[in-house]
């Protein structure tokens, strides 16, 4: 088990805290108030508000509870710890601070860019820090790990399906699923941004002891391909492996925060690619 050291571990706290802080105005401010409900524990939680009058905070709390226990048996402490950071952060600030804030009651589409804005931004500074926002995707990765052979973006697109789906019936208007397709395509654009900048993919390489424990990681983690070369350093004269693989730019950060726990001293070359042709990417034709 790779453990972070207590700085970085701290470090990585404070900013989930504040990318949860603005995944939660997000919500606030343009979402739940216009109706909009794109996927996720935040999604289910606005349409139950709207039914139910119960505050959003307090049910997300209350959805990922039972996801948190199962995540903390079965997907590792330190993730858990910071997704519990997270949904008790969200629970808090959305109930207790923003609650003074005036919500936004413009255009409904402008509602839906600037909160995929918001929430984008927000998620993608929590798995930056290598946690969640808990909820669905705790049970993405649940159900994951239950069945590897379903792709954990295929998961991620049938929950949010299903949450868009409810919210439509609730809200008995089909406008409101177009709205949250269009918020969650924006919050997918901006995730990619804050993991990785405006780059399409990235082609690393990177020599190492430590061979199979990164190779395990790309192929069962991040589900892609690696090719193995043996070597040998010229001056130390020391046996390596060469590992060459290729990924797209939000798998890159967490590839090399992994890389830098199993070996520090790896040598890493990054290329920064504009097209990738293959199995797990775009087709030839």
């Amino acid at each position: 088990m790779i453990r972070l050291k207590a700085p970085v571990l701290l470090r990585d706290i404070l900013l989930t805290v504040v990318g949860t802080a603005i995944y939660a105005l997000g919500v606030y401010i343009f979402t739940a108030p216009n109706q909009i409900a794109p996927g996720g524990v935040s999604g289910l939680a606005t349409v139950i508000n709207f039914l139910t009058g119960a505050p959003i905070g307090l049910v997300t709390a209350a959805i990922n509870l039972p996801l948190l226990i199962l995540g903390w048996i079965y997907l590792g402490k330190t993730f858990i710890l910071k997704t519990m950071i997270s949904v008790l952060s969200f629970a808090l600030i959305y109930d207790h601070v923003y609650c003074y804030l005036p919500s936004y009651s413009g255009s409904t589409l402008l509602a839906a860019v600037f909160g995929g804005v918001l929430i984008g931004v927000g998620v993608g500074i929590t798995f930056y820090c290598e946690g969640s926002t808990g909820g669905l995707d705790i049970a993405n990765l649940l159900v994951k790990k239950k069945y590897p052979r379903f792709k954990i973006s295929t998961l991620v697109l049938a929950s949010d399906i299903v949450v868009i789906i409810l919210a439509m019936i609730a809200y008995r208007n089909f406008d409101s699923a177009m709205y949250a397709m269009i918020s969650m395509y924006v919050q997918s654009k901006l995730i990619d941004l804050v993991l990785c900048g405006t780059e399409n993919g990235k082609m690393v390489m990177l020599v190492t002891r430590f061979g199979k424990e990164v190779s395990d990681f790309v192929m069962h983690e991040l589900e892609r391909g690696v090719t193995k070369i043996p070597s040998i350093g010229a001056y130390s004269n020391t046996e390596n492996e060469t590992l060459l693989c290729a990924v797209r730019q939000n798998e890159y950060h967490r590839l090399k925060r992994v890389v830098h726990k199993i070996d520090p001293d790896a040598f890493v070359i990054v290329v920064s690619a504009t097209e990738v042709v293959g199995y797990g990417f775009q087709s030839g034709g």
